[in-house]
């Protein structure tokens, strides 16, 4: 069994997905996707010690060696994004039971299940492989069965996001495979090692500046970069809110990810940085995505698409620690990856509560929230404040190396920029603070249920201690910045 414990986190979630068809009632349907789901984590868990302590995996499939054959390839940064991910699928999946009973009708429940499962799979998926056009099928797993969860909204705005994000993630899959197309026809290799190796012979060609074009602006529409963002509010904002709290949490993460693994493990920064000008456009395009979303944040009425706005200014941040091409700006983007991943996720779970009670989030209906809901409200803060960059929290640690990476650079005006970015957002939450706290409501009490607060608390905590104790947040980190520039797992 150990012997392929890197496809297990993979295929699990996969098979999964088609035997909730076989469960009847949404009871044993909610259990058994929560077991799967905490499976996966316990096998990431044992695939990332494995890793640390041995160095990269590398599985190839069906016994077909790399790079004839398809290959999982694990090191640090494959093995961290696992946990990750399969961590704060646990943590949606507590809630989601609850939430959904709520939200959704009976009859769709059982798609639910079976849709997150695959959503799942592809994310681990895209994670886990070596290769190029692999990759690229999984992130297409991942997002048909994001479309259909996001449609599933009892909102029928729910349906334009869902087709909106439909359109513009299907041209962004097609800049992908075109570029990955390109690649393969320049080297005739899929496999990313393989491809790493083979393309300084032809680097210097129109055809690979085409491809690596291609990749990038697939990806960043995929990732949400301003001003290929367009998607993203619409489709946090109205899908399902345990779906919003998964979303918020790994979907732009992954393909954060993904950009890292091309700019660095495929194209090399040498090429990426020396030949392209990726610098400047990467900050260019992180500087103004953090400053036009967090102020667009502001004038939202919606507090599911207030973070969501957020979250666009949140891939700013994660951009500008990779347009800094230092060790220290990567280790601050992965730290960021991190550390966003559970302040969206508090976030969002906080919203999935306050959204079992009222129905919905629009924020003159947070009125009087912050006695009516002590424990939900006090959440939302808490995630807001790291959202911040409150010391004491996981948000001051990321942006702590952020604004260090950006001074290693002499980028002074950049950095007053993130600094800039924290005070708008503080402005943002203390929009939500000021109605919840501030304003009058003589209704009864009516705190969300355990079961949707536990997980929410998991996460408040975790923002918590990992910004006081930063030991495994930094060691993942560091593990990951090795593995991405040759010098580690």
């Amino acid at each position: 069994m150990m012997s392929h414990l890197p496809i297990l986190p993979v295929i699990l979630p996969l098979l999964a997905a088609p035997s909730c068809l076989l469960l009847g009632r949404s009871r044993l349907i909610a259990g058994f996707v929560l077991g799967v789901c905490m499976a996966a984590l316990g096998l990431s868990v044992a695939l990332w010690q494995q890793v640390m302590q041995t160095g990269v995996w590398n599985y190839p499939l069906g016994g077909w060696e790399a790079p004839w054959g398809i290959e999982y390839r694990i090191d640090a940064l494959g093995a961290m994004m696992l946990v990750l991910v399969s961590g704060m699928a646990v943590a949606v999946m507590l809630a989601a039971p609850s939430s959904i009973q709520k939200e959704l009708a009976e009859e769709r429940q059982l798609p639910f299940y079976v849709l997150f499962l695959l959503v799942f799979a592809g994310s681990m998926g895209i994670v886990a492989t070596g290769d190029a056009f692999n990759l690229f099928v999984f992130l297409e797993i991942s997002s048909l069965s994001t479309y259909a969860l996001i449609a599933l909204g009892r909102d029928r705005r729910a349906l334009w996001a869902a087709y909106q994000y439909l359109i513009l993630g299907t041209l962004g899959a097609t800049f992908i495979l075109i570029g990955v197309g390109l690649l393969y026809m320049m080297t005739g290799t899929l496999n990313m090692a393989d491809l790493a190796q083979r393309l300084p012979a032809v680097e210097s060609t129109r055809t690979i500046y085409t491809a690596f074009a291609f990749v990038l602006v697939g990806v960043c529409l995929k990732l949400a970069l301003f001003p290929l963002h367009l998607w993203l509010p619409g489709a946090y904002a109205c899908a399902p809110s345990v779906v919003s709290a998964f979303l918020a949490a790994t979907s732009t993460k992954v393909a954060v990810y993904v950009l890292l693994r091309f700019v660095f493990t495929i194209f090399g920064g040498g090429f990426s940085f020396a030949h392209l000008p990726l610098e400047a456009i990467l900050l260019v395009l992180g500087v103004v995505g953090v400053v036009a979303a967090s102020v667009a944040a502001i004038y939202q009425k919606s507090v599911k698409r207030l973070f969501a706005y957020s979250s666009v200014a949140q891939v700013g941040y994660l951009i500008l620690g990779i347009a800094a091409a230092n060790r220290t700006g990567l280790l601050a983007t992965l730290l960021h990856l991190i550390n966003h991943a559970l302040m969206k996720g508090a976030l969002f779970l906080a919203l999935a509560a306050v959204c079992y009670q009222l129905g919905h989030t629009r924020l003159h209906q947070f009125a009087g929230l912050g006695r009516r809901m002590p424990w939900t409200m006090a959440a939302l803060v808490i995630g807001g404040l790291s959202l911040v960059g409150v010391p004491g929290t996981v948000g001051f640690v990321s942006k702590w190396y952020l604004v260090l990476a950006l001074l290693e650079r002499d980028w002074w005006p950049i950095a007053m920029v993130v600094l800039m970015g924290s005070v708008l957002a503080l402005v943002y939450l203390w929009k939500v603070v000021e109605v919840a706290y501030f304003v009058r409501n003589d209704e009864l009490a009516c705190e969300a249920p355990l079961a949707l607060l536990l997980p929410t608390w998991i996460l408040v905590i975790a923002n918590l201690y990992l910004g006081l104790d930063t030991r495994w947040t930094l060691a993942a980190a560091q593990g990951a910045v090795n593995a991405l520039l040759g010098g580690g797992p």
